[in-house]
């Protein structure tokens, strides 16, 4: 993939978007600077680093400087057809355009007829279709026995139905595609997760917590007490207090944390 260094308006401090961390008590895993009781799951990474694949949708297109330094540093960058024209103001070039084409240009479509690959069932809007190429067609290391992780950009904005299907589809992939799925926008990133977690934070970080199918939920390290959630809204507006924070659940969830800056 080819990437030109043009910078962008914004400066070029990198942040990390941290690691999550399913407790198991027994039996222990191999120790990677954590409790031993504390199975590490499989970190997204530096800035940009560790995805199997960076998918960018068609929505708001990023203009934080992780999102897009993610873009720039993708290894795999598969494009929803409608983003394509955007990210080429960038100077970015993707790895694969994936659509049922009603976005893209007959330019387009023959300019990236080496890279275009058109879906035009209907069941599944264009960020799954995205993934579900990615998934089966990059090269995932099964030997790990772990799960790929995908970045998720541009997914957010324009339309609200839009926000609302591609922010739950990151459960959906979790729990049907075997993927660990973070979605960054411009303020934040959502991660799915299941059973008790620990996450890091950073103090006073805006977090949010949606459940799906938690019959049992708390925390620890939060400003406020979670619990079993009824409601999506019951769960927002709440706060980290230290550098991580503890979630025990018995079932699947969203998680939303915002950028240090």
């Amino acid at each position: 993939m080819i990437i030109n260094n043009k910078e962008n308006n914004k400066d070029g401090q990198q942040q990390h978007i941290t690691n999550e961390h399913p407790v198991r008590l027994s039996p222990p895993l191999e120790v990677l600077g954590e409790v031993s009781s504390i199975r590490h799951s499989p970190p997204f990474g530096g800035v940009g680093g560790g995805f199997s694949a960076v998918i960018l949708a068609a929505g708001d297109f990023p203009t934080h400087v992780l999102p897009l330094h993610i873009l720039r540093t993708a290894e795999n960058l598969i494009v929803c057809d409608g983003a394509l024209e955007d990210l080429l103001e960038y100077d970015i070039e993707p790895t694969a355009v994936v659509g049922d084409g009603d976005s893209l240009s007959e330019e387009f479509k023959q300019r990236y007829a080496h890279i275009y690959h058109p879906i035009s069932e209907q069941e599944f809007n264009d960020l799954t279709k995205a993934t579900l190429f990615a998934r089966s067609h990059l090269k995932m290391d099964a030997s790990t026995h772990t799960r790929p992780r995908f970045c998720y950009l541009g997914a957010t904005g324009k339309r609200e139905d839009h926000t609302l299907g591609n922010i739950s589809l990151m459960l959906y992939y979790y729990r049907q595609l075997a993927i660990d799925p973070v979605m960054v926008t411009d303020y934040g990133y959502f991660v799915a997760a299941s059973g008790t977690m620990r996450f890091e934070s950073f103090p006073g970080q805006q977090v949010s917590i949606f459940n799906t199918t938690c019959k049992e939920l708390s925390s620890n390290g939060l400003k406020w007490d979670i619990y079993p959630f009824s409601e999506l809204w019951q769960g927002t507006l709440n706060e980290a207090l230290s550098n991580e924070f503890t979630i025990q659940a018995d079932g699947d969830y969203l998680i939303y944390r915002t950028h240090k800056i």
